[in-house]
């Protein structure tokens, strides 16, 4: 059996302001841009890897979704507990720099982690966790 991981869901609460991060901040390339105002979904991913991608979506569109769940999703989005992502980058300090020069929240710097990896953690403009940990 040969599985991949094409692509995962993060939510965003402004479709705008997550292209800013992913496309403009990490330089990330949009490859879809579906629905209008803030029904959008976005689909985005790395440069050169055409089949890995991160799709933004709209939080609790779910109509399965009570009232109370779709408070709690976004109590939890505000305080950074509902959803992230790992990624990986060669330049650790490099790449840090460039994501605090830009003004995002930065929830931990470039740290060496008691289980062997070097990584740092900010928030996305949703409040998700996007923690990057150095290749070696």
């Amino acid at each position: 059996m040969n599985i991949t991981i094409n692509a995962s869901f993060l939510p965003h609460t402004d479709p705008e302001a997550a292209l800013a991060f992913y496309r403009d901040i990490l330089g990330f390339e949009v490859r879809l841009d579906v629905g209008q105002g803030t029904m959008r979904w976005l689909t985005v991913g790395p440069t050169g890897q055409p089949d890995t991608s991160i799709v933004l979506t709209p939080p609790a569109v779910d109509p399965g979704i009570t009232a109370d769940e779709r408070r709690t999703i976004a109590e939890m989005m505000a305080k950074g507990t509902y959803a992230g992502i790992l990624l990986a980058t060669r330049d650790l300090d490099g790449t840090f720099d460039r994501l605090q020069a830009s003004g995002v929240e930065v929830v931990q710097e470039p740290t060496e982690q008691p289980y062997g990896l070097r990584d740092c953690a900010v928030r996305d403009p949703s409040g998700n966790m996007v923690r990057i940990q150095e290749l070696r």
